[in-house]
């Protein structure tokens, strides 16, 4: 009996390195399976550039700029588009906010990371200013590895060019990426987990550059958790559903930054 504790312990410890082996070849695999799914790819056709609303109404100049969200990504229109269901409802406005003309562009490119905002920026600011900016970033930094602190300093730095060149902007910060079905557990788990640090260090890097924040994620993770039906085939992107839900969210927002501007 008196070697039964050292053989436990040595149980024990294989059983333990047994399942780290274990784990990591798992989650291996479904990094491997989530890789090679296929995804959605921005439709050729699609040129997120619009006007909506009365042409006698005051005009705002709405600017998208980020990921695939920013092009509308896992959908066939214009109108299912994030920046198409956000600049709808902008146009139809409120009683309070009236009516707007809204002319709608979009400098984002799928799979951009916050790095990319830089060049999107200067697009963005060629020709007539914008009245607002929406960046929607952060997916394919949390998905690649990037650091958080890293990736947040990029938008910051976008933001406040922005803001010095008397844009407002909003940011929809990562969204839940916990929510996705393109990846299976534990791998979605722990997606989600860096997902919401990449929020975190967003937030407060939008914050002091004189941006304002939408936590996509705690606004509307829960509803895409709950139905599949946000997400488009691949499970990854939104579908339109997805769009609208998250539109409604940053709605509130961007029609306070709107009305700021006039």
């Amino acid at each position: 009996m008196a070697g039964l504790p050292e053989r436990l312990s040595k149980a024990a410890a294989t059983s333990l390195l047994a399942g780290a082996v274990g784990g990591a070849a798992l989650l291996a695999g479904e990094l491997l399976a989530a890789k090679a799914r296929r995804y959605a790819k921005p439709t050729m056709g699609l040129a997120l550039r619009t006007s909506m609303g009365p042409q006698s109404a005051p005009p705002l100049r709405l600017v998208l700029l980020g990921d695939s969200a920013a092009v509308g990504v896992g959908v066939e229109w214009l109108s299912e588009t994030l920046g198409g269901q956000l600049a709808r409802l902008l146009a139809d406005g409120t009683p309070e906010s009236g009516q707007r003309h809204v002319l709608l562009s979009s400098v984002g490119v799928a799979g951009s990371r916050s790095s990319d905002l830089a060049t999107q920026v200067a697009r963005a600011l060629l020709g007539d200013r914008p009245d607002v900016a929406v960046i929607l970033i952060g997916s394919y930094d949390a998905t690649t590895g990037r650091g958080p602190e890293e990736a947040a300093g990029h938008l910051g730095q976008a933001v406040r060019r922005l803001r010095s060149a008397g844009v407002q902007v909003v940011v929809g910060t990562c969204p839940d990426l916990g929510a996705v079905r393109s990846m299976a557990p534990p791998l979605r788990q722990i997606a989600g987990m860096i997902g919401r640090r990449m929020a975190k260090a967003q937030a407060k890097a939008v914050a002091e550059a004189g941006g304002v924040v939408v936590d996509l994620a705690g606004e509307t993770g829960a509803v895409f958790r709950a139905d599949a039906g946000t997400l488009c085939y691949d499970g990854f992107h939104p579908s339109a559903d997805g769009y609208r839900v998250w539109a409604h969210a940053l709605y509130p927002a961007v029609a306070r930054a709107a009305m700021s501007d006039v």
